[in-house]
Order: C-alpha cells, then structure tokens, then sequence
C-alpha cells in the first residue's frame, strides 16, 4: 500500500470528518481508535481497522449504546437478563468489561470476552443468592 493511495486518503478523511461531527476531543478520539482497532493513530490503521473506525463512527448516535456484534447478539441478552436481575445498569457491565478486557462498552466484547463477563456476573448473582454454584 502506498500513502498516496487515494482510497486510503479517502478513508481516512471520512474517518477524521465523522469524529469532528460527533464531537470527540483528542484524548477521546484516540481511545475510541485504540478501543476499535488498537491504534492511538488513524495513520497506523490498516483497511480493516479503517473499515471497522468507520463502520462504529457511522454507526454512533448520540444518547443510544452500540449494538453488539451478530456472533454476540445472543449472549447479550444474558447480560441484560443478569443485568435486569441485579438492578444494575448497563454501566456496571460497561465498567467491568474496562477492567476486565480494556473495552469501552460491554457491547464491544468479542465472544471469548462475553463468556467470561457473562461468568461474573453468574458469580455475582449467585453470591446475593448465597449460593456457590
């Protein structure tokens, strides 16, 4: 790939003007891109990472969560139902996949990820149970 790739260019433009119109500052931009596809920079993106940058950026609406991934979409309504249970909200789940896989929102957990936010929270609600298994 050279760096005059006008697709490339293109890309990177939309990714630059989509983050402008939701009105990131800097610090927030990059974690977003660092969230995304694991780069503090959109020059370090490979297609992929800007495909996926600008699929999420395109994606954003403010006041509304990201919708999980389709391989994920089911196990997202054991999180909410563990969730609902609780009377936790969802930024208990959000703030446990941050400690648990460095994820901003829990929605964003790949499925191995999932599993295991999926197991606290079984953890969790057994130990209000007082049960152990």
């Amino acid at each position: 790939m050279r760096a005059s790739d006008p697709a490339r260019a293109k890309q990177l433009a939309a990714i630059h003007i989509l983050a402008a119109q939701d009105g990131l500052d800097d610090a927030t931009y990059r974690d977003m891109l660092w969230t995304v596809a694991r780069v503090r920079s959109a020059a370090a993106l490979d297609l992929a990472g800007r495909m996926r940058v600008l699929d999420h950026l395109t994606g954003r609406r403010r006041g509304r969560r990201p919708t999980p991934a389709a391989d994920v979409a089911a196990m997202a309504g054991k999180v909410r139902a563990l969730l609902a249970d609780a009377g936790r909200p969802d930024v208990y789940a959000d703030r446990m996949a941050q400690r648990m896989f460095r994820v901003q929102f829990w929605e964003w957990c790949q499925a191995a990820q999932m599993h295991k936010l999926i197991a606290a929270l079984q953890i969790d609600a057994n130990r209000r149970r007082g049960t152990d298994g």
